[in-house]
């Protein structure tokens, strides 16, 4: 008698189905905020921008994308006016992308917006499941030491301590 087959587990699609959604709560919430034109890649973007100007093939290598593909993230940047392009001043073939003061407070409210999310899911899973899941997720990076290095940046959520039994200790102990 054959057995019935199991089908897979579809890890990658609800990964992929989660990220979709982080994505559209993180667009909904900036559309209140007054911005609402949210695209994929400007939580990165910003993020690396907030620190000072970025020439755009270090952008792109932040961003895991070719230099082509940073200077079109920059090029929407500076169509919405959240970012100017200017020459380094140390070396004009450096092309080097600058905040404006309106990036510099959309990248304050995409970063409000992250930190409103992540508290708010550490809030909808107990503890030990957001350390599992922080587990598996790591999990999928093995073979890739880049975002392994990325990920290593990334403090893993704290575990309570179970607390200690209270009374008399075990006999044996």
């Amino acid at each position: 008698m054959e057995q019935a087959s199991t089908p897979p587990y579809l890890f990658g699609d609800l990964l992929a189905l989660a990220r979709l959604s982080w994505i559209r709560q993180m667009a909904a919430r900036l559309g209140e905020h007054g911005y609402p034109d949210y695209r994929r890649s400007d939580a990165a973007a910003l993020r690396l921008l907030r620190r000072g100007p970025v020439p755009v093939g270090r952008l792109g290598a932040g961003l895991g994308v070719t230099r082509q593909a940073a200077r079109k993230i920059a090029d929407g940047l500076v169509q919405r006016d959240f970012a100017r392009t200017e020459r380094d001043a140390h070396d004009s073939r450096v092309l080097n992308v600058v905040l404006t003061a309106a990036g510099t407070s959309y990248a304050q409210a995409v970063t409000e917006v992250i930190q409103a999310l992540n508290r708010e899911f550490g809030q909808r899973v107990d503890p030990a499941q957001l350390a599992a899941a922080d587990a598996v997720l790591r999990a999928v990076f093995a073979g890739d030491s880049a975002l392994q290095d990325a990920a290593a940046a990334i403090r893993p959520p704290r575990t309570p301590v179970p607390p200690r039994p209270s009374g008399p200790a075990p006999a044996g102990a």
